[in-house]
């Protein structure tokens, strides 16, 4: 089985929830960015890791706006199911930007990464990294990597908004980032059954092919979809 949920934000109690008891060995669970439990290195986070590397099944995340990118850097690069990734752990991987993974006869897509709001707060704190902001080079791999399996996956996962899902915060009148821009021509060109995100912190399903994920965990499975979308 492989679900999807919202940004954790390090905070242990998500990883408590009754839902995630159906997950055993060999399952999978994947964060849609704000991980969060790479930040400081301090004692509480440690206890916190050691917990989850306790974990019958793989923990997998994509980065969002709000992590410490200096410690992502430090994961070893490995090539893991189609794509690479960064091994923080024996359970835990940082699925990278633009990549294409096969796993249990899904393919997804993931795009980390994204423009905090509160970016001038996390600046003035020392806590901001530009690497927040996906690079051209980023968005041109994952092109490319999308282009060698003919534009079509199962699954797009990304931090940041699908296109025009910034709305559901009321967001009319801004100039559009190179990002935005980039996943409205990614959804024009790319065949997918469903786009997951969760930046936004709301449980919403926008339409049939827009998922916004906070709390709720979805299930990506293809023997799941015959059955219940969620645990």
């Amino acid at each position: 089985m492989i679900a999807v949920t919202g940004d954790t934000h390090g905070l242990p109690d998500r990883f408590d929830d009754p839902r995630l008891r159906r997950l055993k060995k060999g399952d999978s669970l994947i964060i849609c960015g704000d991980f969060g439990y790479f930040w400081d290195g301090g004692k509480r986070e440690r206890r916190v890791l050691e917990k989850l590397q306790k974990k019958k099944y793989q923990i997998l995340f994509l980065d969002g706006c709000h992590e410490n990118y200096d410690r992502l850097r430090e994961f070893p690069t490995e090539e893991w199911n189609g794509g690479l990734v960064g091994r923080a752990a024996e359970n835990i991987l940082h699925l990278r930007r633009g990549q294409v993974y096969q796993l249990g006869g899904t393919s997804f897509f993931t795009f980390g990464g994204g423009e905090s709001r509160d970016k001038q707060m996390y600046a003035d704190m020392g806590k901001w990294w530009p690497e927040e902001m996906p690079t051209l080079a980023e968005m041109a791999q994952g092109v490319q990597n999308l282009d060698a399996h003919g534009m079509k996956v199962d699954y797009v996962l990304t931090h940041s908004p699908a296109p025009r899902m910034n709305l559901l915060h009321g967001e009319f009148y801004r100039e559009k980032t190179e990002l935005e821009m980039y996943f409205e021509r990614l959804a024009k060109k790319v065949q997918f059954r469903r786009w997951y995100f969760a930046s936004l912190h709301i449980d919403r399903h926008v339409t049939e092919h827009y998922w916004s994920l906070f709390r709720e965990i979805a299930v990506l499975t293809p023997e799941e979809h015959r059955g219940k979308e969620v645990l």
